[in-house]
């Protein structure tokens, strides 16, 4: 369906609901990753995860939309949104060694103010004072349950929050310029990108050393895997399958300010895993902030 003027029109109820599960399989990812930093190399992950999941896109392809061709139709917008993407888990996931998981996700979970910006300043949507209501309310809502001490942030506490802006910018352009593009294309070159950044960054050698970063997890050298590791690495590539499919279809046919508020659903889902993995029990706070989010999402839907 689409609008008189020929855009596509909006399908808010799928946008949303594609949007949490989307949050849901990236939290999931997150929490594995973090507990393979210390076992695998990020360069290592990305190509591995994306070597899988390129093929499953292919066969997709082939199956469902044959139709549909494979290179995209604004080349240039893709590429640079892929680029941007894949730049936005550098930062945040080379962030998670030297973060708790909480400092890291609550300065990520400013994007959806930076989403609600950037709709206003480069897109001109009109976001309204409820809009902006609850974007704060769940903002405020993320700090009651992850609880970032100020003491704790340190200079890599400025990589989430890179990571946040590349993300709203990504979003941005999802919806303006690569509306028209299938979300099958937009998955390929994203993990496509994954792959040419992963291996770039493996042959640059010491390349990041010499701009002062050292990190193990950074490493050009692989890691050995054993079964674990490649049980993860398998799930990794189903997870960036579902969520770069699943974000490109939810930016496409809902406002970003909207969407960007149930983006928030990613902490409900991270106290989920992080009592799985990390046997972390949400105390009084973290409920009052999963309600207020739940509120911020009903108000950004009604609005």
């Amino acid at each position: 369906m689409t609008t008189k003027s020929g855009v596509p029109a909006d399908n808010l109820r799928m946008a949303v609901t594609v949007i949490v599960l989307t949050v849901m399989t990236l939290s999931f990812g997150d929490a594995v990753i973090k507990l393979l930093s210390s076992n695998l190399v990020l360069w290592q992950i990305f190509v591995l995860r994306s070597c899988l999941a390129v093929p499953l896109l292919v066969l997709i392809h082939r199956m469902r939309f044959n139709s549909v061709a494979l290179l995209p139709k604004a080349p240039g917008w893709t590429a640079v949104r892929s680029l941007m993407l894949a730049m936005m888990w550098v930062f945040y996931y080379a962030s998670l060694p030297h973060l708790q998981l909480s400092i890291a996700a609550a300065a990520y979970y400013t994007l959806p103010l930076f989403i609600t910006l950037f709709s206003a300043l480069l897109v001109g949507e009109t976001v309204g004072r409820a809009g902006w209501f609850a974007v704060v309310l769940g903002f405020v809502g993320v700090i009651l349950i992850l609880k970032p001490a100020t003491g704790d942030f340190n200079t890599y506490a400025l990589l989430p929050l890179a990571s946040a802006m590349l993300y709203a910018l990504a979003m941005i352009l999802t919806r303006t310029k690569c509306r028209d593009e299938h979300p099958l294309i937009l998955s390929g070159a994203l993990n496509i990108t994954f792959i040419a950044v992963g291996l770039l960054a493996t042959f640059s050698g010491g390349f990041l050393e010499s701009l002062g970063i050292s990190s193990p997890f950074l490493s050009s050298t692989w890691a050995m895997m054993g079964n674990a590791e490649i049980l993860a690495v398998v799930l990794l590539g189903i997870a960036i399958l579902v969520a770069s499919i699943g974000t490109a279809v939810a930016y496409q046919n809902g406002p970003s300010s909207i969407i960007a508020t149930f983006d928030f659903a990613y902490v409900g889902f991270a106290v989920i895993w992080g009592l799985v993995f990390f046997r972390e029990i949400p105390d009084g706070l973290a409920v009052a902030g999963i309600v207020l989010i739940t509120i911020a999402g009903v108000i950004a839907v009604r609005r």
